[in-house]
């Protein structure tokens, strides 16, 4: 009979690299939230894979960058605190982007570390064949990789990938039941949904300044789910664009969280939104605490 074999693999890359893309590909279900905008994933995001070979739990984390409010101190101090505690790291390049002080600061971190990393050259669909190769050699020069794999997480096939990963993961045990996809607390997911609109939705200086919060979810009838959910802005402008001309942008916001949250339940969902101010949110300790930014 062949080992099961299981273990911690931590996701980490700058901003934008496709890390939650990555994840939602790898276990063949969306956990974790995408959108164009840096800095999209807030939270630590568990997703996990299980197959005959055994389990991997992917630890997706926020995007490394230089942080410019408290916010940020605990998103960096998140994905950097993730790379402690796992069996393997994959590392994610978005190969469009040049290599910069981001990149360099990331591999410095991870040449400290005795865990096994492996470099995954994501987006390669969007450059020509004959420049992979001399990306890859770049980057082997700098640092030294357990593997390095080319994928492109919003389209391939990742088979490649989880090879590699069983190749260095030890036996070990199923820590979660087959069918389990994530450990994260619904209304956490909820919340995550409707951020994950506006964000497809919003520019300007809305996107970053909100944060939601899955105030009820209630059980109404044998087919009915009742989901109440606050959104928090910075200031009283943001508010009234996220609203839109007589509601427009809000029901919008609603009509497509609303479909996901019926595909995660399982049952027809009635999505309350309402919009409140906390002004400058993201630098009130109290506040990111109120709203499970807690940087531990």
């Amino acid at each position: 009979m062949a080992e099961f074999k299981s273990g911690f693999v931590a996701i980490i890359g700058r901003p934008n690299v496709g890390k939650s893309t990555l994840l939602n590909s790898l276990i063949r279900q969306k956990v974790a939230i995408t959108s164009d905008k840096p800095q999209t994933t807030r939270n630590r995001i568990t997703g996990v894979y299980t197959g005959d070979r055994g389990q991997i739990i992917f630890l997706d984390t926020p995007g490394v960058y230089k942080p410019q409010d408290r916010l940020g101190d605990i998103m960096v101090s998140t994905a950097l605190g993730s790379l402690q505690e796992v069996d393997a790291v994959l590392y994610v390049v978005d190969v469009t982007m040049e290599m910069g002080a981001g990149e360099r600061f990331i591999q410095k971190t991870l040449m400290e570390l005795k865990t096994p990393v492996i470099l995954v050259l994501n987006k390669i669909d969007l450059i020509p064949p004959e420049k992979l190769l001399p990306l890859m050699e770049e980057y082997s020069s700098r640092m030294e990789f357990a593997a390095v794999v080319p994928v492109s997480a919003a389209r391939g096939d990742l088979t490649g990938l989880l090879d590699e990963l069983f190749a260095l993961l030890p036996e070990g045990p199923r820590y979660y039941p087959e069918d389990m996809v994530t450990d994260q607390p619904e209304r956490l997911i909820i919340a995550e949904m409707v951020r994950e609109k506006i964000l497809q939705l919003t520019r300007e200086e809305v996107p970053h300044s909100i944060a939601v919060v899955t105030d009820m979810v209630e059980e109404r009838s044998s087919d009915l789910v009742y989901v109440g959910v606050t959104i928090y802005v910075e200031r009283k402008s943001q508010k009234q664009i996220l609203i839109g001309k007589q509601g427009s942008m809000l029901k919008e916001v609603g009509r497509m969280a609303r479909r996901d949250i019926e595909t995660m339940l399982g049952s027809r969902v009635y999505l309350e939104l309402w919009v409140k101010v906390r002004e400058d949110w993201r630098r009130r300790e109290s506040d990111l605490a109120n709203f499970g930014f807690t940087g531990e």
